[in-house]
């Protein structure tokens, strides 16, 4: 037996867990728009206790993601909600301040990161799937982010976007989803050219579309 000490798994960590599951089921549509939480059916689908549910539950809410009436319901919120148009303009902005900063500091490697990641969503793109795209989307779009050297432009982003995912798996589906590698193809290249304002104007089209295109 390996003779190793391991820390049991604390209440914290399950609340984490358990907000990741239905953070992530609400955000591909396994839980749609509607759809009520009960926090005891929820406990038992994950294997959960109650408490650690109501706390993801409550944290879903404070995202926007959950909306809830004492008493009466508490159910997955809607797509448009009023939330997610705000989230939408806070996303926007960050990146059009991440890509800014990134348009000085951009080097052959991340031109190449982020072409390869454009590579990838579009491959997934043409697969049909959608959780392989939404991950290139993000690992493109995190180039600019950790080029700007900001950590609280990164941690608003990871705090807000998940708010957009769904606009996303939307969009990804469809058609409109090759606009997106053609904007992609040409933030890149405004970037490797080291012109700002063509990279930012084509950051704020790309995020400012994702209600727009629909």
């Amino acid at each position: 037996m390996l003779d190793v000490s391991l820390s049991k798994v604390t209440r914290p960590l399950l609340r984490d867990e358990a907000y990741d599951r239905i953070r992530q089921a609400i955000v591909d549509g396994t839980l749609p728009p509607g759809a009520p939480l009960r926090d005891g059916d929820l406990a038992d689908q994950l294997g959960l206790s109650k408490a650690p549910v109501r706390e993801a539950l409550r944290r879903l809410a404070d995202d926007g993601l959950v909306e809830s009436k004492p008493q009466s319901y508490t159910r997955v919120s809607d797509v448009m909600s009023p939330d997610v148009l705000d989230a939408r303009e806070i996303v926007r902005v960050l990146h059009e301040f991440a890509v800014r900063q990134a348009s000085k500091k951009c080097r052959p490697a991340d031109i190449a990161a982020m072409r390869a990641a454009n590579d990838r969503f579009a491959a997934a793109i043409e697969a049909r799937d959608i959780a392989a795209a939404v991950k290139a989307d993000d690992e493109l779009h995190n180039v600019p982010v950790r080029l700007a050297g900001n950590a609280a432009v990164a941690a608003t982003l990871d705090r807000y976007t998940p708010l957009l995912r769904r606009l996303e798996h939307a969009r990804f589906s469809s058609a409109l989803a090759w606009n997106s590698v053609e904007r992609h193809t040409r933030l890149i290249d405004a970037l490797e050219a080291h012109d700002t304002e063509t990279a930012v104007s084509v950051i704020a089209t790309i995020w400012t579309d994702l209600l727009e295109d629909r």
